[in-house]
Parts: structure tokens; C-alpha cells; sequence
């Protein structure tokens, strides 16, 4: 059974938040003796109040607990927006007894709506009366929106446990993806675990691009207890938190919001590291290639206009493209035949080869349907 790590307890409830009466609201608390943490927010400037709140409890870094809500984004809600946020910490605070500078806040739903704070108060109040080591499941469920399922990941490193949760099915591009995930370990992290967990995150979550959209409130928070009392390397580290973090991503990518093929770009022969990023981001947001996914069309011209709108160094006469194991282009022109493409099965993997160095990265993405173009029209009504 997935449970959280030693010396982590949770507790969900529907506080009303939600027309559906699910899941909203949870509080996951970190019970030490070690209060590790680390995170990385949004790049868009627009930024909502629990992101504001977060990102100046992160520079202590150090904290206990952090509370998530769905159902309603607090982004775009003024003075009042981050005064609630404020309060909710001190709420949270009260009931753990420990400092609110010390609590991290999360929302995630609608934009330009404030919360309905009575409900969250109460829902903090009974939530606090029922946590325990087992609620993993429900903490999962309580942050989801457009999500069809819950994503939640785990894994081992020498005696110390890491587990996951995440949520996001829509606005999914850098940085991060629109998408609100709390990482936990009974580990003793390095002291310089914001720079790992950075460099995890930009490998991670940040090579993932559904739609090219970024939210207000993207937040990846990290915390770790030490309760195992293992003490792991560098390597170990950075090993325990990509295998946390790449599967929470990749469950991202499966659930996007009407997707009906899950596209696996890799892009080598290329410069530098970030050449190869551009290049699969590119193809990842170009809506032209999307739709012929969607259709099953094995348009390979679509994939060399894409490439050719990225800023990375290319010889444009010399670019090679495999859609699903068959060469369709190479050195920019037809090579074999592309009706022998097959587009079964949910994954697409399209390679990529620039033949201008030796580096490679990888970016995942999905097609574009009548479903995304429905869901999103509607989103709010």
C-alpha cells in the first residue's frame, strides 16, 4: 500500500470547494526531527498569492507543513487574495502549532475568483482532527481539477522512502507545467538539496509541454523528515528524486486534458543540451504537427517546418526524422515510405537528428483533439 514517508502525516476533506463534491482541501505536515525543503515556482509573471506567501516562507528553508487547495486558483484576487492566503497559513499554523512562516500554501483552479474562506477554515479545522501516515491516496486526490486520475509516484533509495503527488491535465509547459506537486522523503538530504532539486526539476517536469500554456501557479515543493535517519549522497539524491519526478511528469503527459497519444520527441546530433531542448519544444507546441497526430498523419514535412523555427544551430539540408520507427526523412528529404508509419497504441516517438553535434534531450507532449479545444472552451461556464 502507498503510504507517505516516516514522519509524514496528511488529511483530506471536501470542504465545498469543488461543484462536485469531491476532494479540495489537504494538509500534509512534516513531523521532523528534520525539516528540510526545497521548491521551484512559476516563470510567469503573473503569479498568484500562495505563490507570493510560498516563495518568501521557501528562503527560510525550513518547513512543516504545507497545505493545498483546488477548486479555486486565489490568482488574480488582490490585497484580499493574499490576506486570505495569510490567513489560511495561520490557520494551518494554529492547528499544528507551529509558526505560519514555516507553511507553505498551495491553490490551484480558476483564476480571478476569491475563496470561499469560511469553508477552507472549517476544512482545516476538521482535516487536522483525522491525519495520518496513510493518507497519501486522498492527499492525491484532494489537489485535482481537469485531472481524469490522481498521479502519485514512489521509490526507494538504501533504506530511505520518497513519495509523490502531482496534479495537472491542462497548461502544462515551463516552467513548470501548470501543475501544483509535493514531493516527500524520510531521508537526510545534502544541504544543497534547492540546487539538486532544481537540476531535477529542469530534467523533469520542465521537459514536459502539453499545450505551451504556463500557469500562475505552478509550485514543486520538496520536504524531507529524516525519519529513516539515512543519510544519502549527491548522486543518491538526485538518483531517488528523478525517478519520483520523471513518473509523476510523464503521468502528467497521459492524463492531458483531451490527449489521445502521448509524443516522445528526441532530438540528438545537436550543439548543446539546451540546442536539443529548443528544437524538441519547438515540435512539442507546434499545433500543425499536433493535429496530424491526432489524425494519424505520418506528415514528416510538418516536423522540419517546426524544427526550422527554433533557435538552434541546424544545417537545414541535413536533418533526419523517425516517426515511430520508420525513417521518413533523411538529410531533409524523403527516404523511406511514410505510409508504413503505424499509429496504434498511445505512444508516438518521433527522433530527431540534427547531425551538428553530440547532444540529445528529450521532451514529451501529446496530440491536439476536438476534446482540449472543447474542455478549455468551456472551462469556466
Amino acid at each position: 500500500m502507498k503510504t507517505l514517508p516516516k514522519g509524514f502525516r496528511a488529511g483530506a476533506v471536501a470542504a465545498g470547494l469543488k461543484s462536485n463534491g469531491n476532494l479540495d482541501l489537504t494538509i500534509i505536515e512534516n513531523s521532523g526531527p528534520h525539516f528540510q525543503a526545497a521548491a521551484v515556482f512559476t516563470s510567469n509573471q503573473v503569479v498568484a498569492a500562495p505563490v507570493i506567501w510560498s516563495r518568501e516562507v521557501m528562503k527560510g528553508q525550513q518547513v512543516r507543513a504545507v497545505v493545498l487547495n483546488s477548486g479555486g486558483a486565489n490568482a488574480c484576487t488582490g490585497p484580499q487574495g493574499f490576506a486570505d492566503t495569510h490567513h489560511t497559513a495561520e490557520k494551518v499554523a494554529q492547528l499544528l502549532e507551529v509558526s505560519a512562516s514555516e507553511i507553505v500554501v498551495c491553490s490551484t483552479g480558476l483564476i480571478g475568483e476569491l475563496l470561499p474562506m469560511p469553508k477552507i477554515v472549517a476544512g482545516l479545522e476538521e482535516i487536522s482532527k483525522k491525519m495520518s501516515q496513510e493518507s497519501l491516496l486522498d492527499a492525491a486526490a484532494a489537489i485535482m481539477t481537469t485531472d481524469s486520475v490522481s498521479k502519485i509516484s514512489v521509490a526507494q533509495m538504501n533504506g530511505a522512502y520518497c513519495a509523490g503527488i502531482a496534479k495537472g491535465a491542462g497548461m502544462l509547459a515551463p516552467a513548470l507545467a501548470t501543475m501544483l506537486s509535493v514531493v516527500m522523503t524520510d531521508a537526510i538530504l545534502p544541504a544543497h538539496v534547492q540546487e539538486i532539486f532544481t537540476r531535477v526539476t529542469d530534467r523533469t517536469f520542465n521537459r514536459i509541454d502539453s499545450d505551451g500554456c504556463t500557469s500562475t501557479n505552478d509550485t514543486v515543493l520538496l520536504m524531507a523528515s529524516g525519519a529513516s535517519g539515512v543519510i544519502l549522497s549527491d548522486a543518491e539524491c538526485e538518483s531517488m528524486l528523478t525517478e519520483v519526478c520523471t513518473s509523476l511528469a510523464r503521468q502528467l503527459i497521459d492524463d492531458a486534458e483531451g490527449s489521445t497519444k502521448s509524443v516522445e520527441i528526441h532530438v540528438k546530433g545537436a550543439r548543446t543540451e539546451s540546442d536539443a531542448v529548443e528544437v524538441a519544444r519547438a515540435c512539442a507546441r507546434n499545433n500543425l504537427l499536433k493535429c496530424a497526430i491526432f489524425g494519424g498523419d505520418p506528415n514528416w514535412g510538418r516536423v522540419l517546418a517546426a524544427v526550422g523555427t527554433a533557435q538552434a544551430l541546424m544545417d537545414p539540408l541535413t536533418i533526419d526524422v523517425v516517426l515511430n520507427g520508420v525513417h521518413v526523412a533523411k538529410n531533409s528529404a524523403p527516404f523511406e515510405d511514410k505510409n508504413l508509419v503505424s499509429f496504434e497504441g498511445r505512444v508516438v516517438t518521433l527522433e530527431i537528428d540534427l547531425h551538428v553535434g553530440d547532444q540529445s534531450a528529450t521532451v514529451v507532449t501529446n496530440d491536439l483533439s476536438h476534446e482540449y479545444v472543447h474542455e478549455n472552451s468551456a472551462y469556466s461556464t
